[in-house]
């Protein structure tokens, strides 16, 4: 188990003996303890959707698929109003169809502006649906909002496909007023409006790495009918809830808020997810006034855009550790039956923050613990960092050299060499200019996909993805001159990825995916197990990494089809058993969908699969991504 101690005379049967002999170990990995008692929480209410069970989910067969003539990353979760479901394919392309028959209803396509270099500037994770007031006279009583990656608002008939012209500039608001320059491709809308109190509230996805003083992370509301600015939520301007004055602009290089933002109507608060400011890996030149709002969760006064409460994740940012997911609104049963209204914030770093909702409390215990000091030279780091200690976390312990794999002796030898001179003391080892390995990585943890929840049984559904990232800041004078990130303004630039082998492996045992229920009054794990299977005739449980989220239905199923394997699985929320599934034609990149259907009143299972994803099978197909349906016979 030394470096260097590796019989070279190793066959590759004998290894592929031993990484079989490996995801058998992985396999068994799985905590968890009697779930009987569990089953006596289930008091389903009468109106709950409660056709597919554990015991009938495995007749499951397909009702219908559509192909959206479009190509690129599918990552919308499809959304149902009266008879119609509504999605949005790559370049915000708006689609209707039949709930019932998935037949096309309408589509209509903003003529968005790609750039076919960012993969980004494609990206739509789904639209929201409004209804006016009573009494309302305008063309749209009805109508779906979506923002999208070249900075537009939209209004779109929701019975028709056409835009609505009494919003803003006949169906469009633009929103790049107030932002200042904004360069081509550094600032995406690429999330779902949160439609509140008839206010449209939107943030937005800057360009990571490239300089300081990207555009704002400002958040803003409008008018849902008028397209009318309401307010607008900028951290570098506090208590100034305005529109800039001609000539002035946002503040410029805020922390932003790229993900999906929720609302409480009784509360009158939105809750939205930070990022850092820009660049990711180095901080020293971010204004004060800024600091506490990065990588947090903020609630917001829906009236107004005034903060009520923050809560910070992370304290000064440098690894990019985004609050990547929806904030997760339930109630929750405390031991003296009282109910407390709380938010689940899942983070990158695999950790589970709840907190009351009303006031930003943490509702199980958060500790400041020491972390690793010295970072590069010209910026700092906090001594501590927040810990959420009540919660079990889904990290993995600290990484050894023994943790190292690789599918031949060759790449496992070099991973172990690499793992040895890389800077790795734990959880928040700094960037550095010698190279550090950050676990977990930038893409989690947990991402958007964030975690789903059965409210009446009090379990936290989480997918998180374990894939430690390599970087390594570069002294701005050896730079290369087209170097990708180049964090101008700053005294590095950064050369960061995935912890792979030179033959694209990951260095990092598996399972890189994991599928785990958190039981939220025992605050214990009730089982934790590998998702996502490697198939050579025999299907082997590695755990595969995966990025969008579950769902969970009422009587216990949780459906999840984002494992890079392509492969949609029904599992058994109180044990964990695959108990259906079934191969898509590619990975899925987005969070699935449960709804009846208003006429037959049956349940189905909607997932959406890319055509020309990153993941995807073979080329992309000129008829494009996937819409597929399944049901019970």
């Amino acid at each position: 188990r030394k470096l260097g101690v590796v019989d070279a005379t190793w066959k590759p049967p004998v290894m592929l003996l031993l990484v079989v002999g490996l995801f058998i170990v992985f396999a068994a990995r799985s905590a968890g303890y009697d779930v009987q008692p569990l089953a006596d929480r289930f008091v389903s209410p009468a109106e709950a959707s409660d056709e597919i069970t554990p015991e009938n989910v495995a007749a499951l067969e397909e009702k219908w698929r559509y192909r959206t003539g479009a190509i690129g990353p599918f990552k919308s979760t499809p959304i149902l109003e009266g008879d119609t479901l509504y999605t949005c394919a790559p370049a915000n392309i708006i689609i209707a169809l039949d709930a019932e028959t998935g037949a096309e209803r309408w589509t209509y396509d903003p003529q968005v502006e790609v750039i076919e270099e960012l993969p980004f500037s494609k990206n739509c994770r789904g639209v929201t649906y409004f209804r006016a007031p009573e009494g309302y006279g305008g063309e749209c009583p009805e109508r779906i909002i979506t923002a999208t990656t070249d900075a537009r608002l939209l209004a779109v008939n929701a019975r028709t496909g056409g835009l609505c012209s009494d919003f803003g500039d006949d169906g469009t608001v633009d929103l790049l007023p107030g932002m200042g320059e904004v360069k081509s491709g550094f600032y995406f809308v690429t999330s779902p409006a949160t439609i509140a109190r008839g206010r449209a509230i939107v943030g937005g996805w800057v360009m990571d790495n490239i300089e300081v003083n990207e555009p704002s992370g400002v958040v803003r509301a409008f008018d849902v009918l008028t397209g009318e600015f309401a307010w607008a939520w900028d951290m570098g301007r506090p208590g100034n809830n305005r529109q800039p004055a001609e000539g002035e602009s946002y503040t410029s290089g805020t922390p932003n808020v790229w993900s999906f933002t929720s609302f409480d109507e009784a509360l009158g608060l939105i809750y939205v997810p930070t990022g850092n400011a820009t660049p990711d890996y180095f901080g020293a030149h971010r204004l004060p006034e800024t600091e506490p709002y990065s990588s947090s969760i903020v609630a917001l006064d829906v009236e107004d855009g005034s903060v009520r409460w923050h809560f910070q994740t992370v304290h000064h940012d440098i690894w990019d550790y985004d609050v990547p997911a929806r904030p997760h609104l339930t109630d929750i049963r405390q031991e003296d039956g009282s109910i407390v209204p709380a938010v689940i914030v899942p983070t990158k770093r695999a950790e589970l923050f709840v907190l009351d909702r009303r006031t930003g409390e943490p509702l199980y215990d958060v500790e400041e613990r020491p972390v690793p000091q010295e970072p590069a030279e010209g910026d700092w780091l906090s001594p501590t960092q927040p810990f959420a200690v009540g919660l079990p976390n889904f990290r993995t312990p600290d990484i050894r050299e023994e943790d190292m794999w690789g599918i031949t002796p060759w790449d496992h030898l070099w991973c172990r060499i690499d793992f040895n001179r890389l800077r790795y003391e734990g959880h928040f080892t700094p960037p550095t200019v010698e190279g550090s390995l950050i676990h977990p990585g930038a893409a989690g943890g947990f991402n958007w996909g964030g975690v789903a929840v059965h409210d009446e049984l009090q379990l936290v559904v989480a997918n998180p993805m374990i894939m430690p990232t390599r970087v390594r800041l570069v002294p701005r004078e050896e730079m290369p001159e087209a170097h990708m990130q180049p964090q101008l303004g700053t005294p590095y630039g950064v050369d960061w990825f995935f912890f792979l082998s030179p033959i694209f492996t990951p260095c990092l045992e598996p399972p890189w995916g994991r599928l785990a229920v958190v039981d939220l009054q025992t605050q214990k794990v009730l089982w934790n197990r590998p998702i996502g299977s490697l198939n050579l005739g025999v299907e082997l449980p590695m755990g595969l990494p995966q990025i969008a989220g579950t769902q969970v239905t009422d009587t216990g199923v949780i459906f999840h089809a984002a494992t890079v394997d392509g492969v949609a699985r029904a599992i058994d929320l109180l044990s964990g058993e695959t108990l259906w599934q079934s191969d898509l034609p590619g990975a899925s990149d987005a969070t699935p969908m449960l709804y009846d259907t208003p006429v037959s009143n049956r349940q189905r299972f909607v997932v959406q699969v890319p055509s020309g994803g990153m993941f995807s099978a073979g080329a992309a197909d000129e008829e494009g991504g996937y819409v597929i349906a399944y049901g019970l016979p």
